[in-house]
């Protein structure tokens, strides 16, 4: 899967090397070997090891990487991700890129981590969304991952997702179900609702999981009490029902979450939160190459 990455990874380099290295190629002798260290100037949570390393090997197939932590790992400042060991040239070069999927990845990776430790013992699952950067999406997804956070619909392709949009375009919410339902593949029916009045509109045994969107916290208790009720008198008999789910449908979250008020969300009995953050706004984790040896 990785290797499908190359053209990136060729992309990004060539976006920063273009013609040449002007300041290596001609400040460092060609022979000069050398050993170097990616080190975490904060803590957080490791993801990228393996683009790293496809982007060093990319610039100079004869430098060796050798990971010293591995990704989903929890390190603190100072600690050493990875050592680097051959041409100090192509070290030099290949730096700037392979730090910055790391920064990034790490970056998304540490918020995730952030927010699962929020609502540690609730229950809920922290989700991302399609909010990522483009060209990315697997790898930030992979990078939530790490993190401890759950992934969500990878594309517009893997699940049936109707939002407000959709309903409007379709004339109802009622309407949209029911086309889908005449062409329906094996996949998950997900349906936001914006009031409870929706809410009771779209339970339904062929609904998957209900998305209630920026509702204030007392709002989303009622719509979780309610899904609730409806399950026990519905009990689902198809084999959609994911293993551990707490109920059918399930309810997801979105809207007004940060992490002053994810516990309370969470506290609703939801089963999961969705952050668009952790994609569009997680803050790169400051890491840094450090030459420590010249031969």
């Amino acid at each position: 899967m990785l290797e499908s990455f190359l053209p990136l990874v060729k992309f990004a380099l060539s976006e920063d090397v273009g013609t040449g290295d002007v300041t290596t190629l001609n400040s460092v002798p060609s022979n000069i070997g050398a050993r170097a260290v990616i080190v975490a100037k904060e803590p957080g949570i490791v993801s990228g090891l393996e683009i790293a390393q496809m982007t060093f090997r990319e610039v100079d197939p004869g430098l060796k990487f050798r990971s010293t932590t591995r990704d989903g790992e929890w390190i603190e400042a100072g600690v050493a991700l990875a050592q680097i060991s051959g041409s100090a040239a192509s070290i030099m070069t290949a730096e700037r890129t392979a730090l910055n999927y790391l920064m990034r990845l790490c970056g998304v990776a540490t918020l995730t981590h952030k927010y699962v430790q929020t609502i540690e013992g609730t229950g809920c699952r922290i989700l991302d969304t399609r909010k990522t950067t483009p060209g990315l999406r697997f790898l930030e997804k992979y990078a939530v991952a790490c993190g401890g956070g759950v992934n969500h619909r990878m594309a517009l392709w893997d699940m049936y997702l109707v939002k407000d949009n959709h309903i409007r375009a379709a004339r109802g919410l009622t309407q949209a179900i029911d086309r889908i339902q005449r062409t329906r593949r094996d996949l998950l029916l997900e349906v936001e609702v914006e009031s409870m009045e929706q809410l009771r509109e779209a339970l339904r045994p062929e609904v998957d999981r209900i998305l209630v969107d920026n509702q204030p916290v007392d709002a989303v208790k009622r719509a979780v009490d309610e899904v609730e009720r409806w399950y026990r008198a519905n009990p689902p008999d198809h084999s959609r029902v994911l293993p551990g789910a707490k109920r059918w449908p399930e309810v997801e979250v979105s809207g007004g979450i940060n992490l002053e008020t994810a516990r309370a969300y969470a506290e609703t009995g939801a089963d999961y939160l969705s952050v668009g953050a952790l994609t569009h706004s997680a803050p790169a984790l400051n890491l840094s190459l450090e030459i420590e040896e010249v031969g």
